[in-house]
């Protein structure tokens, strides 16, 4: 890596502490054993509060409500995650979404305090808001803070995080650690201090560049922003690159989320994003990870091992992240992507094989295990590294915010829908579960190589163009291709 930039390689650690980590450390952070110390004063409480006991399924629909309510904190923080960084900037709406994390993280540790499970569920509810919308202004400020040659590198960095947060999440939680009765609030409320440190590191960086310039029209701005995170002072091909942008936008302000689902001028890249990025929840590796402790216990692990073993998952899925920010320059988007969905496709194929054959021997229990490990390395190494990278390859700056409300509204109601629906689906088709998520990741491997162009090394500008040749595919533009809003 080009030292040069290591100011520009501080500003990413910034924005990851308080951006994806966050999402990674409260997918894992609920799990056993804070599931049954959260469950356990659910319980007290309403015996407190009523004088009984809730019942088993009213017990399960509380537990499944703490879940799914960071997807619908998620979603309302996606939506806001086009206007706001729009008219406040990308930094001051990290900076308040700090504040949204501190204020659940108080929550979280007063719950306790004041005898209501409901502080818990208006806590999970601001993570989540916190997430949906850190997670998107976090890509933005990236990749419009970054050079073109690390633009993919940097960008990828989003995927890491989130494994790191995962790890970090699974290794916290362990009994040994915070997972006991007195700890469990201070668990929950762990990441109000990472929110604490981008809070204050956040400080000392500027607005992103490209925002700068296209957005606000601040030359000088964008200039000293770049001058100082790049420490160059020839910045004339980047200045180039951001004035042909601005005028291929004709100074447009930013869409809006109507313009972005009815022009024929973003149409491809509107599919691109919704199918193989927004759509990721559907790869199945959530459900992975829920059914990995049934698998475990199937195979004879002892239960005060299956942590551990879920530790080892957590630090695959982080290696093969790591592992493939260095391919990704090297390799580029679409293959790796692509090819990692397909192979994630006939990985789970044969796991539904081998979990429909486990009690013919002995050893197939131990092969499905080693299965769900190759399918969260696949997983790592293509689709949750380049969803990341290429979502922030494929729009204008105009284009961008309300494309990446798209990309969370699909990405945080789907993991909704797979966090609420899974449990059903398991109990009625039972290992052939997998099959749903077999046909998504085939069929977004094979749109990957079949239609979307390469974005590796590219402008955005040139990315714009090598997609108008989809999008007028069988008609010419009216005006640039670039600003046309034809209908469809």
């Amino acid at each position: 890596m080009d030292s040069r930039y290591w100011r520009l390689y501080l500003l990413t650690l910034v924005l990851g502490i308080g951006g994806s980590f966050q999402y990674g450390i409260q997918i894992s952070i609920i799990t056993f054993p804070a599931e049954v110390h959260v469950q356990r004063f659910v319980n007290h409480t309403w015996t407190l509060r009523y004088g009984a006991p809730l019942s088993d399924s009213n017990s399960k629909l509380v537990w499944s409500f703490v879940l799914a309510v960071l997807s619908l904190g998620g979603w309302a923080g996606a939506i806001h995650g086009g206007r706001l960084p729009v008219v406040y900037g990308r930094k001051k709406t990290l900076l308040f979404n700090n504040v949204v994390a501190i204020v659940a993280a108080l929550l979280m540790i007063f719950c306790r305090m004041a005898k209501s499970f409901e502080m818990i569920f208006l806590g999970r509810f601001l993570y989540g808001y916190n997430i949906g919308l850190g997670l998107n202004v976090h890509l933005m400020y990236l990749g419009e803070s970054s050079p073109k040659k690390l633009r993919g590198f940097l960008t990828l960095t989003g995927s890491i995080f989130i494994a790191l947060g995962k790890l970090t999440g699974q290794i916290v939680g362990i009994k040994e650690l915070m997972g006991t009765e007195e700890l469990w609030p201070y668990l929950l409320a762990l990441s109000g201090v990472p929110a604490v440190l981008q809070f204050v590191t956040l400080q000392f960086f500027p607005e992103a560049p490209r925002y700068l310039y296209i957005d606000k029209g601040d030359t000088e701005g964008a200039k000293q922003a770049l001058q100082w995170l790049w420490q160059e002072d020839n910045l004339k091909v980047e200045l180039e690159d951001m004035q042909e942008e601005r005028e291929s936008t004709r100074g447009e302000e930013a869409k809006t989320l109507r313009d972005a689902l009815t022009s024929r001028s973003v149409r491809w890249q509107i599919l691109t994003l919704a199918l193989p990025c927004g759509g990721i929840q559907f790869c199945g590796i959530n459900s992975l990870y829920f059914y990995a402790f049934d698998i475990f216990h199937e195979s004879g692990v002892p239960e005060n091992q299956m942590q551990h073993l879920a530790l080892g998952i957590g630090a695959t899925e982080l290696t093969a992240v790591a592992l493939c920010s260095f391919l990704i320059e090297r390799i580029g988007r679409k293959k790796l992507m692509g090819y990692g969905y397909l192979t994630m496709g006939v990985t789970m194929t044969v796991l539904t094989v081998t979990l429909s054959l486990k009690h013919l021997n002995s050893w197939i229990p131990y092969l499905n295990i080693a299965l769900i490990f190759c399918v969260i390395c696949v997983y790592g190494l293509g689709p949750c590294g380049v969803s990341m990278a290429l979502s922030a390859d494929l729009f204008l700056q105009a284009w961008r915010p309300s494309a990446y409300v798209i990309s969370g509204t699909i990405n945080w109601l789907s993991m909704f829908m797979v966090g609420m629906l899974f449990g059903y689906v398991v109990d009625d088709l039972g290992p052939f579960c997998f099959l749903i998520f077999v046909a998504y990741t085939i069929s977004s491997g094979a749109f990957l190589l079949g239609f979307v162009p390469e974005t590796k090394g590219r402008t955005m500008v040139e990315i714009t163009q090598d997609f108008d040749r989809l999008n007028y595919k069988n008609s010419a533009p009216l005006t640039s291709p670039t600003y046309c809003s034809t209908k469809f």
